[in-house]
């Protein structure tokens, strides 16, 4: 027998011996490990070790390979410590070891908590050590967010790295102490452009004059920062301009909350609506006095652009710059619509400067989908039996499908409803975890009800359409050969687009449509 051992601490646990070396914790749990491997007479074939990184987290290094070579059944077991290491998420459980390891041939063991897949009695108290683990990362988040709250309600600074102009107080956790050499630079940005000087234009000031954006500046002074995507990462561009003039944390007003989690298991962010931002004023020293900041509002807002919304472009982050990659912003001159790099006016050569009318880029697009559709459709045989993803048959059918599924996934609660009681009846589980699982499943039942309430009126709906005849062709037309770009159609079938210059002599402009087909 071939055994992986999978090794994994996180930072609430480490106890760091050095930065160049693993924990403490991770050599006692291989040492351990492998001492019951020899005792089961098993052969080592890889440690996996994961240090530094939560048991929600799947992007982990060795875990990811660990499951790679599980799928190409390059060893027989996997052991870990306790069932927690491999993931505190009962989803994975029941992916994984579950459904996965024993379809690939692989027993799972963890030895503290006698988790092993190759007891079949034991599945239940692996599901709830599934579901214990699954509440402590939620209790975890919960706790988290509560702390981090309450440090933001009282104006303390809680992000890695300061704002631009502003350092952190090494004496005072949570304050903000200004930054004299960004801080002048941030006091011109804001009297150029009170003296009525444009935002491009200030860019471009302090690129010829070699002044760092606040990324390179943070890089050079050695302080934590993002690393550089694209070329040209270290100019001065309009949006970094607008986002410094419109931030009261240059007035001495703590702003934080503008994005939130979108759950704990996952790592992405989104932005949260302005008053739900959390506002403190006074909490540190201002780098911009009232009067300036007002001169400055006052401007702003008589710039702003009248066409403002709410909607997204019809080509926002899909038009691309093919000389330096950035995203092409959307300006507005004598009622038409235009795309540009943001970098073709920041600096002296600092891109050739992509420029095109979206009208023309729209006509291009729809010329090349129409393109598509003669060349590839037979018209009468997709109306004759084709039908699309989006048609009502497939949706009528996908709904069957989603209903038959949550149907199955209600009994399957009611069972293991029934299943607790006799647990509990049998003195398995306590009267307390019996309350705790039962209300649990009671909360998923009910979620279930709803879903699936919402999923018969809207299969009900799909049928009165089908029933009233809509035309095939119509829908076909719709979707395959459109009069007007919409941003759904963008969304759909387009990965982005590369803009090129203008070729001289000519009103060529090289366009590179990436498509999602």
């Amino acid at each position: 027998m071939r055994a992986a051992v999978y090794c994994r601490l996180s930072e609430e646990d480490r106890e760091k011996r050095s930065a160049s070396e693993d924990s403490a914790s991770i050599q006692n749990q291989q040492s351990m490990l492998l001492q019951y491997a020899a005792r089961q007479g098993w052969e080592i074939y890889r440690i996996y070790s994961d240090d530094d990184y939560a048991g929600a987290d799947r992007s982990r290094p060795a875990f990811q390979q660990l499951l790679r070579d599980a799928e190409a059944r390059r060893f027989d077991v996997i052991l870990c410590k306790t069932q927690s290491r491999f993931t505190r998420e009962l989803e994975l459980v029941e992916k994984y070891i579950h459904g996965l390891f024993p379809l690939w041939g692989i027993r799972f063991v963890s030895i503290v908590d006698n988790a092993d897949t190759a007891n079949k009695g034991n599945k239940k108290s692996r599901q709830i050590n599934g579901l214990v683990n699954e509440w402590y990362l939620e209790d975890m988040s919960e706790n988290i967010r509560s702390v981090l709250t309450n440090r933001r309600e009282n104006g303390l600074h809680i992000g890695s790295t300061a704002l631009y102009g502003y350092r952190k107080d090494p004496e005072r956790k949570g304050h903000l102490l200004i930054d004299e050499e960004a801080a002048a630079v941030v006091r011109e940005v804001f009297t150029l452009f009170a003296q009525g000087m444009g935002k491009s234009a200030i860019a471009r000031l302090l690129n010829d004059r070699g002044i760092p954006n606040p990324t390179e500046y943070k890089r050079q002074k050695g302080l934590r920062h993002s690393q550089p995507k694209r070329k040209n990462s270290t100019l001065w561009k309009y949006a970094a301009i607008a986002d410094m003039l419109e931030n009261e944390m240059y007035i001495g007003t703590m702003v934080q909350g503008r994005y939130g989690s979108v759950s704990y298991k996952t790592k992405q962010n989104r932005p949260r609506p302005r008053e739900a931002w959390y506002r403190v004023e006074g909490t540190h020293e201002a780098i911009i006095d009232r009067e300036l900041w007002e001169r400055v509002r006052l401007l702003r807002e008589q710039r702003a652009k009248p066409f403002a919304s709410g909607n997204v472009g019809l080509f926002s982050r899909k038009a691309r710059c093919a000389s330096c990659g950035y995203a092409l912003r959307s300006t507005k001159s004598k009622g038409r619509r235009y795309l540009t790099c943001p970098n073709r006016h920041v600096a002296t050569n600092a891109c050739d400067g992509a420029f095109i009318s979206e009208e023309r880029l729209e006509n291009a697009i729809l010329a090349e989908l129409l393109r598509f559709t003669d060349a590839y459709l037979d018209w009468d045989a997709l109306e004759r039996g084709v039908s699309l993803n989006g048609s009502l048959d497939a949706q009528r059918a996908y709904l069957l499908k989603r209903i038959s599924i949550c149907e199955k996934k209600a009994q399957e609660c009611a069972k293991a409803t029934r299943t607790l009681y006799l647990d509990k009846v049998k003195g398995i589980l306590s009267e307390s975890d019996y309350m705790e699982f039962a209300q649990e499943f009671a909360h998923e039942k009910t979620r279930l009800s709803d879903a699936l309430a919402e999923m018969q009126a809207e299969l009900a709906e799909t049928e009165t359409r089908i029933t009233a005849g809509e035309s095939h062709r119509e829908l076909l037309r719709q979707y395959t050969a459109p009069s007007r770009l919409t941003r759904e159609l963008v969304e759909q079938f387009i990965d982005h687009i590369d803009i090129g210059r203008r070729i001289s002599g000519t009103r060529n402009v090289p366009i590179c449509i990436y498509w999602k087909l």
